[in-house]
């Protein structure tokens, strides 16, 4: 049984191996590589289509027939997923046939091809940017285009993941100030809570880092060295000022009050604990003039 089920195996390769494709593909004539190329790619045999194209593409390079080649080479690795060449063969393509009717739809393509290969939010999004480069550059070029509102689409999805990972690790930090060394992650939250509400404006959780930028604030200046303590006091209640100018019927005003009160006590009694360590020093300081005063008469 074994040796019938290899000798049947053995009979499926022969005639793969013996199939038009295979055959097509030892061709050395350009003319019949080049149709069967295209025969395979209106097919949606791509795969195929690709290993015929890269036999024909450098021999035809630069005759009438290379453009729309080129394109569908291009188009063939979209179609089977792999976005990276896709996007790379269509800026090529742009780059080569920029006057071309073709040209713009190869720009979009390439633009869509980084696109649909940017990662989800909580990944590096070094390729994001490259697509939200990709796609600036194809609505700059053809701001008429009809597929400049999915462009546009396409960069607003994107500038929203920027945004999911802003905030995330703003997030991040933000759980890692109840750690054994908060300090640092206190003034990181405090950075990353302004940066944040600087290159995003117009989100939404603007307000829940505010509130909590107040309470960051609160406690960074609270456990501060003594001679750093009231500047950081003081910018804790600043946070606080422009929180109600900003959000005057927020949810959290409440809290913020709260957080304001005891920031508030907190420089008090820290004005009050520098007042005396300045009379104690200026007495101490008063004292030892006058015994090196009398000291002098003595002498």
């Amino acid at each position: 049984m074994q040796l019938k089920s290899l000798l049947f195996l053995s009979v499926l390769f022969l005639i793969a191996s013996c199939g038009p494709f295979a055959k097509l593909e030892k061709s050395t004539n350009w003319e019949e590589l080049y149709n069967g190329a295209n025969k395979y790619y209106q097919e949606g045999e791509y795969s195929k289509a690709i290993i015929l194209y890269e036999k024909v593409l450098p021999v035809i390079k630069g005759s009438e027939k290379a453009e729309m080649a080129e394109y569908n080479y291009a188009n063939c690795h979209f179609k089977i997923k792999r976005y990276i060449e896709s996007a790379g063969y269509f800026n090529s393509f742009y780059r080569t046939y920029n006057r071309s009717p073709l040209a713009e739809e190869a720009l979009f393509m390439h633009a869509y091809s980084l696109y649909l290969d940017a990662p989800d939010f909580n990944l590096d999004q070094q390729s994001s940017r490259e697509a939200v480069a990709a796609i600036q550059q194809f609505v700059t070029r053809f701001p008429e285009s009809a597929s400049y509102e999915r462009a546009m689409d396409m960069l607003i999805d994107l500038e929203g993941r920027f945004e999911d990972k802003a905030f995330s690790e703003a997030q991040m930090y933000y759980r890692l100030k109840d750690g054994l060394f908060p300090g640092d992650f206190y003034r990181a939250c405090i950075v990353n809570f302004q940066n944040f509400a600087k290159d995003y404006p117009e989100s939404k959780r603007n307000e829940e880092l505010g509130y909590k930028l107040v309470e960051v604030g609160f406690g960074y200046a609270k456990n501060s060295a003594f001679d750093k303590k009231e500047e950081r006091l003081n910018d804790a209640i600043r946070f606080a000022s422009n929180f109600y100018r900003k959000y005057p019927s927020s949810a959290y005003l409440g809290k913020v009050k709260g957080f304001e009160a005891d920031t508030r006590k907190e420089l008090d009694a820290h004005l009050k604990l520098k007042k005396e360590y300045a009379e104690r020093t200026a007495a101490a300081e008063a004292k030892a003039l006058s015994e090196a005063k009398a000291n002098e008469d003595d002498n």
